[in-house]
C-alpha cells in the first residue's frame, strides 16, 4: 500500500484515479440489468426508454450508475484542488489523507448496497463519501488561502 502515499501529492492522484474506477465499475451491474431485460440494438435510440423493462434492482444500479457521476462531478475538483494544494503548499493536514483515500472506498461500497437494496448502508456510505469530499475541499482551501 505504500503507492498509496509514496509522496505527499500521492493519495489526492489515486483518489482522483480510484474515483473514476467507481464511475466505470457502476457499469457492470447496468449492463447485467439491461442484459436480463434483453437490450437489443434498437434500444440504442432510446436506451433510458427501456428503463421500464428493468428488474427492480436493474432500476437501482441504473440509478447507482447516475448518481456515480454527480458523486464524481464533486469529487474530481476537490482531490484536484487538494493536490494542487500539497504542489503548491507542501502536505496537507488533518483528514485530508484519509478522506482522499476513504471516499473511493465508500462509493465502491455504495454501489452494491445501492443495487441490492440495503438503505442504511447506501447512505452511510453516500453522507460519508460526500464528507469526504467536503474535507478536500476544505483542506485544499484552507492551504491555498492561508499560503
Amino acid at each position: 500500500m505504500d503507492w498509496l502515499t509514496q509522496t505527499p501529492a500521492a493519495p489526492y492522484a489515486w483518489s482522483l484515479v480510484l474515483s473514476g474506477a467507481a464511475v466505470i465499475a457502476s457499469i457492470i451491474p447496468l449492463g447485467a440489468a439491461r442484459s436480463q431485460a434483453d437490450f437489443t440494438m434498437d434500444d440504442m435510440k432510446a436506451p433510458r426508454a427501456m428503463f421500464e423493462r428493468l428488474p427492480a434492482w436493474g432500476q437501482r444500479a441504473s440509478w447507482a450508475h447516475q448518481n456515480s457521476f454527480e458523486a464524481f462531478t464533486l469529487h474530481a475538483p476537490a482531490a484536484l484542488l487538494a493536490l494542487i494544494a500539497v504542489l503548491q503548499v507542501g502536505e496537507l493536514p488533518g483528514l485530508a489523507v484519509p478522506a482522499a483515500l476513504l471516499q473511493p472506498l465508500l462509493r465502491f461500497v455504495y454501489l452494491p448496497a445501492y443495487v441490492a437494496n440495503i438503505p442504511p448502508l447506501r447512505g452511510l456510505c453516500w453522507a460519508g463519501a460526500l464528507l469526504c469530499t467536503g474535507i478536500l475541499y476544505s483542506e485544499g482551501l484552507k492551504a491555498l488561502l492561508i499560503a
